[in-house]
C-alpha cells in the first residue's frame, strides 16, 4: 500500500482524464484527496507532465513529491493520440469549443485522396498553433486575444509526425491515430489536413493514449483513485 511518505519521495500516477475536465482540475482533485486522506502537507509538490484540453480525454501523467523534477523529461517524449476529424467545415478554435464558421464541399474527397494526403504530414512539418491556445504572445495568452476579437500574427513552429494512420472513413468523419513530438497541436493538424484536402476540417474527438512508454491502458480514473484511497484508510 502506498503511504504518505511514498508520495513525498515521488510517485508517477497515470490518470485517465475525463472529458470536460481541465488538467488543472484533475491534478487539484488528486492533490486534495491525498491531503485529506493521507495527511500530506498542503504545499506538497504535485504536477502534470503535459496539458490535455477539456475537450480531450485520456492519459494525464501526474508526478508527486521529488518526482516533479521528472516532468520536463516526461513531457519531451513522443505522444500518441486517437480521435476524429470532421471534414467539410471549420471552427475558429479548430475543435468543438467554438461554432462552425465555414463549410466546404467534400464531394471530391475519396479514400485514395485521404490516404495520399496523410503522406504529406509524415516527418517534420511547419505547424501554426491555434489562436485558441494557451501560448503567450506579448505576455497575453492567445485565447485571450481570440476572445477579445483581436487579430494576432502567430509564428509557425517545427513539429514532427512520426506515425499518422487513418483507422476509419465514414465521411464527414475520419478516425485517426497519430504519434507525434512534443508541442504538436492535433487541432492544427485537423485544420491543416482539411486544407490539404481542398476542403475544411475540425477536431471533434481527441484521446491521448500514450506518452513515451506510458499507456492509458494502465491509467486509473480520478474518482477511482480517490475511492482506492478511501479503501486504504
Amino acid at each position: 500500500m502506498t503511504n504518505a511518505e511514498d508520495y513525498l519521495n515521488g510517485q508517477i500516477l497515470l490518470i485517465d482524464k475525463p472529458l470536460n475536465w481541465t488538467s488543472f482540475q484533475a491534478v487539484n482533485k488528486l492533490k486534495y484527496a491525498l491531503i485529506n486522506k493521507l495527511g500530506l502537507p498542503k504545499k506538497f509538490k504535485i504536477g502534470h507532465a503535459g496539458t490535455l484540453d477539456p475537450l480531450a480525454s485520456g492519459l494525464l501523467i501526474v508526478c508527486t513529491g521529488k518526482f516533479t523534477k521528472r516532468i520536463t523529461e516526461i513531457q519531451s517524449q513522443a505522444k500518441e493520440y486517437t480521435g476524429t476529424f470532421n471534414i467539410g467545415a471549420t471552427t475558429p478554435s479548430y475543435d468543438l469549443e467554438t461554432e462552425i464558421d465555414g463549410t466546404f464541399s467534400i464531394s471530391h474527397i475519396d479514400e485514395s485522396l485521404i490516404h495520399e494526403t496523410v503522406k504529406k504530414f509524415i516527418g517534420e512539418i511547419d505547424q501554426k498553433p491555434p489562436i485558441y491556445s494557451a501560448i503567450k504572445k506579448d505576455g497575453v495568452r492567445l485565447y485571450e486575444h481570440a476572445r477579445a476579437g483581436e487579430t494576432v500574427e502567430i509564428a509557425t513552429r517545427k513539429t514532427t509526425i512520426y506515425e499518422f494512420e487513418i483507422t476509419r472513413i465514414d465521411l464527414p468523419e475520419i478516425d485517426f491515430r497519430v504519434v507525434c513530438s512534443k508541442g504538436t497541436y492535433i487541432r492544427s493538424l485537423a485544420f491543416d489536413f482539411g486544407k490539404a484536402l481542398n476542403s475544411g476540417a475540425f477536431l471533434s474527438v481527441l484521446r491521448r493514449t500514450k506518452i513515451g512508454d506510458y499507456s492509458v491502458e494502465n491509467a486509473t480514473n480520478v474518482l477511482n483513485f480517490e475511492d482506492n484511497l478511501n479503501k486504504n484508510e
